[in-house]
Parts: C-alpha cells; sequence; structure tokens
C-alpha cells in the first residue's frame, strides 16, 4: 500500500492532548493555561463544567432534577475556555465571561446536584471529547488522564498537601478583597479530597502512566520548567513549543 493512498484511507490521528489532573488547589489551572499558551493549543477545565451546565440551567429555567433537559443542554453547552491578558482564566458561557459567577457558593451546590445525575454524567463526557481540536488539547482535571483522554501524550498529576493549598487559596481570595478563615480552608480541602479519592465514579488519582509532581515546596515557574522537561521527550510536542 503506497504511502499517498494510506493518507486517502486511514482516518487522520486525534489531536495531541495533554492532561493536568490533581487536588483543588495544585495549581493544574495555572499550569494548563501556560502551557496551551506555549504549545498554541486549546484548553478545557473541565472542572468548571458541571458549574458551568447549573448556571445554564439557571438562565434556561431548566430545573436541577430535570435530568432529560439537562443532558440535552449538556450536550450542547456553548463554553470557551480562554486566557486573559492578565493570565487570568476567562470561561464564555453563551457570549457572557462567568468566571466570576460560576465561583459562587450557590452554583457550587447546584453543580454538586447536577454531577449526580448520570446521564448528565455521560452527556459531558462526550461534550469533553469535542474540545480535543487541531493543533491539539490542554486538559485539566481529575480524571483526564484516566477516564476522558486516556491516551493522552503526556500525563501530569500535579499534587501538594492540604495546608499549602490551603494556604495557596487563602491568598488568592484575600487579594480578590474577600475574607477567609485558613483552618476552615484547610478542613475543606481535606474533606474534598476525601471525597474526590472515594467516589465510585472516576476517582481522583494518578494513571499508571502519569508524571507525578509535588508542588508543595515548588513555585509556578518551577512546576512548569518540570513539566516543559517531560515535554521535550515527547516529539509530537516539542515541535509545537513557540
Amino acid at each position: 500500500m503506497s504511502a499517498e493512498f494510506e493518507r486517502m484511507v486511514m482516518p487522520p490521528s486525534p489531536a495531541p492532548v495533554v492532561a493536568i489532573d490533581g487536588p483543588s488547589g495544585s495549581g493544574k489551572g495555572t499550569i494548563a493555561h501556560r502551557l496551551a499558551s506555549l504549545l498554541g493549543f486549546h484548553v478545557l477545565d473541565s472542572g468548571s463544567l458541571y458549574r458551568l451546565l447549573a448556571l445554564a440551567a439557571q438562565h434556561h429555567g431548566v430545573g436541577l432534577d430535570n435530568e432529560a433537559a439537562l443532558q440535552v443542554l449538556a450536550g450542547h453547552l456553548d463554553v470557551q475556555f480562554r486566557q486573559g491578558p492578565d493570565g487570568d482564566a476567562v470561561i464564555i458561557l453563551e457570549g457572557e465571561d462567568v468566571a466570576t459567577e460560576i465561583r459562587s457558593e450557590e452554583m457550587g451546590k447546584a453543580a454538586s446536584l447536577v454531577a449526580a445525575l448520570p446521564a448528565v454524567r455521560a452527556a459531558l463526557l462526550q461534550r469533553q471529547h469535542e474540545f480535543r481540536e487541531e493543533p491539539g488539547l490542554v486538559a485539566d482535571g481529575r480524571d483526564m488522564g484516566t477516564v476522558v483522554f486516556p491516551d493522552a501524550s503526556l500525563k501530569i498529576f500535579l499534587t501538594a498537601t492540604a495546608e499549602a493549598r490551603a494556604e495557596r487559596r487563602y491568598r488568592q481570595l484575600l487579594e480578590k478583597g474577600f475574607s477567609a478563615s485558613l483552618p476552615a480552608l484547610v478542613d475543606d480541602i481535606r474533606a474534598r479530597d476525601e471525597r474526590d479519592i472515594n467516589r465510585p465514579i472516576a476517582p481522583l488519582k494518578p494513571a499508571d502512566d502519569a508524571i507525578v509532581l509535588d508542588s508543595t515546596r515548588l513555585g509556578i515557574d518551577e512546576v512548569m520548567a518540570r513539566v516543559l522537561r517531560e515535554i521535550e521527550q515527547i516529539p509530537e510536542l516539542k515541535r509545537r513549543l513557540k
């Protein structure tokens, strides 16, 4: 079979994916956006999808117990993830920047309700697959390398102690003008870790072939340098570096 004929009959290879998983506060979102910018890839913040679906349901008057309607809404969720000029994440839902709105306690509780619906989870899994477009994708979440993109070109599992992650979150909240309790944040992160690790569906854990990075004593630039060293080992990713 000639090379030309193979190109005609063989389906194109899927776009490359870098999966960055880890617990809340590990820095995976910041790393994902920086890496996507360097590679010229699309970015997926999977952890926001359930909050976005809850907000979309609110906008369209869909009840959070209406599994059938939520399934349809999830399958057609009009969302884009971008990076703003200041480096902050920009999340566009139906043409509107909702990055701040989806972080409210109300949206967090609503997200928990919709995430418990099997049909919704299935629809959002398919929606996540649709983010995989040329030239490539950097996907951050908790099960990107284990469930959503098990064939990712590179899998990073980024972690840190609960205390370090709570301290980061504490500083972020203070910088944005919010009051916060550091001990309460530590307790909340530990409780969330417990739920994520022990949930029956897609538990939080590194993929067998993931590179595990502990960022407890590392700054973002140091973590980024380590990730880039892994990128350098993968030709299809290395050639994309700007």
